[in-house]
């Protein structure tokens, strides 16, 4: 599965601003969004993980040391290299447990980037949980920016929950169930939706939304 164009994410968009008044809202300001894109590698996956949990600032200065410090972000280096390295350049020992997990998971097939590319969403979800490390959430979002699979959601995710908060003008968030509940509504386009709540919680942050 490969990125999906420009013409398939427009057309995505034209059905759920049909669907739903908030994402109406959302694509008045935002327009066709920007499909964001990773490559299908351990990396990818690495990188999720590392960004999870603290500041984007704080991430991404621990991410950089990682980057600068290792020959490649790959299976085999991060199985050879030890934790007291890892832990040096900022990572965490659990976060450093799920790295190795996947590594490993990767080294040992029972994790394969071909096989998640040729299956259908479902099947790869279920692969990637499989793996010690690997949370719903971070399935999702390699399913989205590796896999290009445009129903791909993090439905927990807290972006998009106070993004649909804001275009729907509620108080309160919906909870994680019932977000779940609204999401269903905007398949088979959910990772459209997600791009389009992103990018318009974006533009409000700068001030720009209309």
């Amino acid at each position: 599965m490969s990125e999906p164009s420009e013409a398939d994410i427009q057309k995505a968009c034209e059905a759920l601003i049909d669907l739903d008044p908030a994402l109406a809202v959302a694509y008045a300001s935002t327009d066709v969004p920007v499909w964001r894109t990773r490559p299908l590698a351990y990396e990818t996956l690495a990188r999720i993980i590392a960004y999870q949990q603290i500041s984007l600032q704080a991430a991404g200065s621990i991410w950089a040391r990682v980057v600068d410090a290792l020959p490649a972000i790959s299976p085999d280096i991060f199985l050879t290299t030890s934790e007291a390295t890892l832990r040096e350049l900022g990572l965490s020992r659990p976060k450093i447990r799920h790295l190795k997990s996947i590594a490993d998971a990767l080294q040992s097939d029972r994790l394969n980037f071909d096989r998640l590319a040729a299956g259908t969403l479902a099947e790869a979800r279920a692969e990637l949980i499989a793996v010690k490390g690997i949370g719903p959430w971070t399935a999702e979002v390699f399913c989205l920016y590796a896999l290009g699979n445009m129903d791909a959601f993090p439905v927990g995710d807290v972006g998009l929950m106070e993004s649909h908060r804001l275009l729907t003008k509620a108080e309160t968030r919906l909870d994680i169930k019932a977000f779940t509940k609204q999401a269903a509504h905007w398949q088979p386009y959910r990772g459209v939706a997600a791009h389009l709540l992103w990018g318009w919680l974006h533009i409000y942050r700068d001030g720009k939304a209309d």
